[in-house]
This record gives structure tokens, sequence and C-alpha cells, in this order.
């Protein structure tokens, strides 16, 4: 770790670009299995917002792994390298009052709660909202766009989540979607709803 730097806080604080933007931050962070339907969410929700006339970024697994995070593979410590990473970024975003949407598998509940913690150690505290796109494994496959549970089942893919990795499903989610019942809108619905519920929007 460098030790020659030094933080440099900002002239402009939270609360003042909150006002002047008519906006809270906060990261509604998405996880769920390979194929469960994070992103296809994330995408449809970030749209809302915007229409909404809300400032929403998306930040998704795939994406962020062509450059941000394209030097991590699927290793358990590579995994929790890339979720702090965007933890980070995610905690970033929400302080500029950003609506941040994050879809990452994030299968680990130590690495899910790291980034929880980040958002909690603001100054003021950032709302972090997990979102568990719920989705059988059965679902997952017959979905499977890319062909990723059939590969993983027959050995070309290692450490792949739900067959030769680990899922640690939320305990107590703030928002749950049984993605098995529940379409894209009505999801992008639940999402609206409790974000208007809570007064974040």
């Amino acid at each position: 770790m460098a030790t020659n730097i030094t933080f440099h806080p900002g002239h402009v604080s939270y609360e003042e670009r909150s006002s002047l933007l008519s906006q809270r931050g906060l990261t509604l962070w998405l996880t769920g299995l390979s194929a469960s339907g994070k992103s296809t969410i994330a995408t449809a929700l970030e749209q809302h917002l915007l229409h909404l006339k809300k400032s929403a970024y998306r930040l998704d697994g795939d994406n962020i792994r062509f450059g941000l995070n394209k030097d991590l593979g699927f290793s358990p410590k590579d995994r929790e390298e890339n979720i702090r990473r965007i933890a980070e970024v995610s905690t970033l975003f929400a302080s500029s009052t950003t609506i941040t949407i994050t879809s990452f598998i994030s299968p680990y509940k130590a690495d899910r709660q790291v980034a929880r913690d980040l958002h909690a150690a603001h100054s003021p505290a950032l709302p972090f909202i997990e979102v568990f796109v719920d989705a059988s494994i059965e679902e997952c496959e017959k979905r499977d766009p890319k062909g990723l549970y059939k590969k993983a089942k027959a050995g070309e893919i290692k450490e792949f989540t739900g067959i030769s990795a680990p899922y640690e499903a939320p305990e107590k989610p703030e928002i749950h979607i049984d993605a098995d019942k529940t379409s894209v809108e009505d999801a992008v619905r639940i999402i609206t709803e409790y974000l208007l519920e809570h007064k974040y929007i």
C-alpha cells in the first residue's frame, strides 16, 4: 500500500450536492446466479429511473471485466477482489448522489457485507439496498443465453457458481425478486415501489 498519498476532501459536501441536484445517492445491489435476469432487470430499471428524471448508472458484472477488472479471473480470491473494487466504485457513485445499480453474481455473503459496510461508513451513511434476484438453477439452465451451465457441467468451465462453486444466498435482502415467476416489468415495479415507499426517490 502506498504511504506517500493524502486524501483530499471535496469542497462540496454530500448534503449540498444532494440539495442542489434534488436527489439522494444510493446503491441497488442486484445479486443472483448467472442467467437469473440481474442484468436485464438492471438495464430496464436504469432506463425507468432516467425517464423519471433521476440520475442513475448501471455497473454490470460482464462489462466491468472488459475494463476495470480485466486482470481478474474467477478464483475465490479474484472474485473477492472483483467485488471489493465494485463496492468502492459504487460507493463513489452513490456519494455523487447517483442511483447506482450493480448487477454482479457476488456469490459470497462476506463480500456483499464489505460493500454494505463501505456504504455505512460514508458520512453521511449511504443506503445500500440488496436485491436478491432469486432464480432456481433449473430456470437459469433453461435460459442460459451463453451456454455456460452446459459448459460447466461438461467441465469446460472451472469454478462456475451454482455448479462447481458456491452461491451463498442473501438471508435478509431488502428486496426479494422471485425471478422464476416475476417478469422484468414487475421486477422494476417492485424495486421502484420500494424506493418510493422509503422516500429514496
